[in-house]
């Protein structure tokens, strides 16, 4: 039997994280797995027009972010849910999917569930899919929840 003892649900806050969030509760319930809540705060040298202009963002705002993302964390899940659960909270910064992938192998993470965005064509080729990398990369198998929204097209 396939037993999940700790499941990864990166989250960027978002209504398709919140679809994502309940596959990974309700399969840490089912496993009385441990859920580890991961945020990934942008690093603003990967998100800058212009990776050459020199800028670095101050330390205190990086802080500031941190210390948001670890407060809206606390938040994310249902206390009546949560409580009694053994539940992980981090923030780290970088890019998402590189973030996500590092910690699932550092905690050994035996399941990631992720959402999408649903982006197709070329917002998909201009955007990328932190999903889909993460996919190629993880450690482990890894479950996309697709938006709700999201209608399926054949070829």
């Amino acid at each position: 039997m396939i037993k999940f003892h700790r499941i990864l649900l990166p989250t960027d806050f978002s209504a398709n994280s919140r679809l994502a969030q309940a596959y990974a509760c309700g399969l840490a319930e089912q496993h009385h797995s441990e859920l580890h809540l991961l945020h990934v705060t942008h690093d603003v040298m990967l998100v800058a027009p212009d990776p050459m202009s020199g800028y670095v963002m101050p330390a205190e705002d990086l802080d500031a972010a941190k210390i948001a993302a670890e407060r809206e964390l606390k938040n994310v899940l249902d206390p009546q849910w949560s409580s009694g659960r053994h539940v992980v909270c981090a923030v780290r910064n970088g890019s998402p999917f590189v973030e996500i992938v590092r910690y699932a192998r550092e905690h050994e993470i035996d399941l990631i569930v992720i959402a999408t965005h649903g982006r197709t064509g070329l917002a998909h080729v201009l955007l990328g899919s932190a999903a889909e990398n993460i996919v190629r990369t993880a450690p482990c198998p890894v479950l996309t929840v697709r938006p709700d929204n999201h209608k399926y097209e054949a070829p």
